[in-house]
């Protein structure tokens, strides 16, 4: 019984590894990519990032956003970062497609340039690592997917080299067991590391995320009405999916309705609101999201993971503000202190998944991490290779007999945990059991 869970964990992990090692090695390299990715974009953007433009001339930032609007037809500013010096604030641009803009204000808050928002370094990076880049429901599953199994490919190695005792038994000269020997090490000193960058990225993730927002939502402090869309990026991931307080509207039998991309002429002036927030004492950096309805609010929020260049702040500081877009009037607000356990969990988590929780040693760890990780993939490619028999496909031997009750509540446990991977693991289950059919009619 114990060969037969030892030989099936062997086989699952042997398939597992050949049909996902190229999403797993993507994912890992795009990763990577984008770990660095304020490093590279300040050099490819310098002048964008911290440049000047021709004019001296001072304008207010309402004069600045009406140039800009004025000068990109058909798109309307939606998001405004207010960044640290030396950084230049950046503003998004939305048109009705959705199609997005990024432009530039230098210190006197004129024009110094614009980059297409899907086309920046950072967003390709995160594009190619969450939905390699072709997008769509599907693709996220399958990522999601992907990772899930490279979680079991974690434990099911764990368990072979200690049950298989492969790190203490001596080497018998085998060029094959040496190159076990080595996957195995390598193996069991990043599972820890990396089973935890890996549930510190599923909070992205289309189910599990969803789930884990879900469960981290309760308890939680509730807001009012209108959500935020989901694609606003420099919200703090723990309020990303709040209701928000509405507006007092005392002109809403003026006008009609307004959207992201239209703003009436009723609400108060980026300006305004900028000298509302600093009466708050929130500091620099922030970001400023336009109201999405007539009953909607300015949100102000610092976020610990917004994935724009010079915006994260500490978790700590993270903080979720509201204020009405008529009176600019402090409504209400969200800070870290506000978390729920869950909350905070993750809060920490996802910039250290992201490596800026703790500065360059975050860096280094997880490049170390996620390049151990690549070479356990080719080692493990590369021990198949040494032990595969000449025109065959050599994999681990089939063992249908001895299902133990260890291994049922094992994956029963990690169906539970990751639904896709349980999915996924019943469609395993049910090709077996065919195999297993259609070798008894065989006989």
């Amino acid at each position: 019984m114990k060969k037969g869970f030892y030989n099936r964990f062997w086989r699952w992990h042997f398939f597992a590894g050949i049909f996902i090692a190229p999403l797993l090695i993507t994912l890992t390299l795009s990763g990577i990519g984008y770990l660095f990715f304020p490093e590279v974009e300040n050099q490819l953007y310098d002048d964008l990032f911290f440049g000047d433009s021709e004019s001296n001339e001072q304008l207010t930032i309402d004069e600045g956003m009406e140039k800009v609007e004025k000068d990109f037809h058909g798109f309307a500013v939606t998001k405004i970062s207010i960044m640290e010096e030396p950084y230049n604030t950046r503003l998004t641009l939305t048109d009705e497609a959705g199609e997005q803009k990024y432009v530039f204000l230098d210190e006197q808050n004129q024009i110094v340039g614009s980059q297409d928002a899907a086309n920046t370094y950072s967003n390709v990076m995160r594009s190619i690592h969450s939905s390699l880049f072709v997008g769509g429901t599907p693709v996220n599953y399958l990522v999601e997917l992907a990772a899930c199994w490279a979680i079991f490919l974690l434990i099911s190695g764990l368990y072979m080299t200690f049950k298989g005792k492969i790190l203490t038994r001596k080497a018998n000269g085998s060029k094959n067991f040496r190159n076990k020997k080595l996957h195995a090490l390598i193996g069991v000193i990043i599972t820890i590391p990396m089973v935890v960058i890996i549930f510190t990225g599923l909070p992205w993730s289309a189910v599990m995320g969803n789930i884990i927002y879900t469960t981290a939502s309760n308890n939680a402090p509730e807001l009012e009405l209108n959500p935020p869309t989901s694609d606003i990026n420099e919200i703090p991931w723990a309020t990303r999916q709040e209701e928000t307080p509405a507006s007092d509207d005392p002109h809403a039998h003026h006008h009609g309705g307004s959207s992201q991309s239209e703003h009436n002429e009723f609400m108060i002036s980026v300006g305004q609101l900028i000298d509302e927030v600093e009466s708050e004492n929130i500091s620099k950096p922030y970001s400023i999201v336009y109201p999405s309805a007539d009953d909607g609010v300015y949100i102000v929020s610092k976020g610990s993971n917004s994935g724009v260049t010079g915006l994260d702040v500490s978790p700590s500081e993270e903080m979720t503000t509201y204020f009405d877009q008529y009176s600019g009037e402090y409504i209400a607000a969200v800070n870290y202190e506000d978390y729920n356990l869950l909350q905070k969990w993750f809060t920490w988590g996802i910039p250290l998944h992201e490596g800026h929780l703790f500065g360059w040693p975050n860096k280094v760890l997880n490049l170390v991490v996620c390049l151990a990780f690549l070479f356990v993939i080719f080692w493990g490619f590369k021990t198949w290779l040494s032990r595969k028999k000449k025109d065959k496909f050599s994999a681990p031997p089939k063992n249908f007999k001895g299902l133990s009750i260890g291994f049922i509540v094992l994956m029963v446990l990690l169906g539970i945990l990751m639904p896709l991977f349980g999915i996924s693991l019943i469609i395993v289950a049910l090709i077996e059991c065919i195999v297993i059919f259609v070798k008894k009619n065989k006989e």
